[in-house]
């Protein structure tokens, strides 16, 4: 089960017709996904410590579309299982919270002594935490009302990775500029944060919210195509404004989760009594 898709741990657990005797190999697939996104994770890790860091970016970001398609693999092929959810959460915590936190810190943290490592240190220990609260507010544990269940409670996990590996990609983006190396400080800050947005209570928008108009398949194939594309010959400027967005569109979720409160707090308006 995976934060980015939106999805609550109960809904992770469908039921499932009852199991046939044999090897199914549609119940391995989705654990196997979730497993490429550990394995990208680590790799990312060992491309930093050889100073990679192009790489060791886009190894957390294949990461986090495999964890928003693990998830939804499950459901679709009815391969739920506890195993499997319990096997997203561990690894989301080393791709999202462990391994980006080694990156900068090797990348940059490293030049501001104890103060980057603890600033390194906290921002993994409040990715455990996020996950650790999302599992267990899940379903019917969570106490808030059905609408606020649409809204993730603080930032998710592969967005928080992302916002805390911003620094490396907009110097990628800029590779004439000079390195932030110097900001090591600063960067220690935005790293705790992230964190402290992470484990906060503000709401942020999910794909719950996001709502699709219903439009032939061509187009939307050729903008994914496009996106592709950018990806592939300017990743780095492509992922700063994805970046930027995700960025500027948590303030917007404040403002969304607003009127979404007062839309479904408001007195329902008394039915009037016919009086003989």
């Amino acid at each position: 089960m995976s934060e980015s898709d939106g999805s609550s741990l109960q809904e992770y657990f469908i039921d499932d017709e009852k199991p046939k005797p044999g090897f199914q190999l549609r119940r391995l697939i989705p654990n196997f996904l979730t497993l490429c996104g550990l394995a990208a994770g680590m790799l990312a890790i060992q491309k930093a410590v050889l100073g990679d860091w192009g790489a060791a970016v886009l190894l957390i970001v294949f990461a986090a579309v495999i964890d928003t398609m693990d998830g939804a693999l499950a459901r679709l092929l009815r391969a739920t299982s506890k195993f499997g959810a319990e096997l997203d959460s561990l690894a989301d915590f080393l791709s999202f919270g462990v391994a980006p936190a080694l990156i900068i810190y090797l990348w940059a943290l490293s030049d501001a002594g104890p103060v980057g490592w603890i600033a390194a240190l906290v921002f993994a220990m409040a990715c455990a935490l996020r996950l650790a609260r999302f599992n267990s507010l899940s379903g019917e544990d969570d106490p808030r009302p059905e609408w606020a269940r649409k809204f993730f409670m603080g930032v998710p996990a592969p967005g928080g990775a992302g916002l805390a590996l911003m620094p490396i990609i907009l110097t990628l983006a800029a590779p004439e500029s000079h390195q932030l190396h110097f900001l090591a400080p600063l960067i220690g800050v935005w790293m705790l944060i992230v964190g402290v947005m992470m484990v906060s209570r503000m709401p942020t928008l999910s794909s719950k919210q996001i709502k699709l108009p219903r439009a032939p398949m061509v187009p939307l194939l050729l903008i994914a195509t496009v996106f592709l594309a950018l990806m592939i010959h300017e990743p780095w400027i492509t992922l700063s404004i994805v970046g930027t967005i995700y960025a500027l569109m948590i303030p917007f979720s404040w403002h969304v989760y607003a009127r979404v409160k007062t839309k479904n707090q408001a007195p329902k308006p008394a039915v009037p009594v016919d009086t003989f």
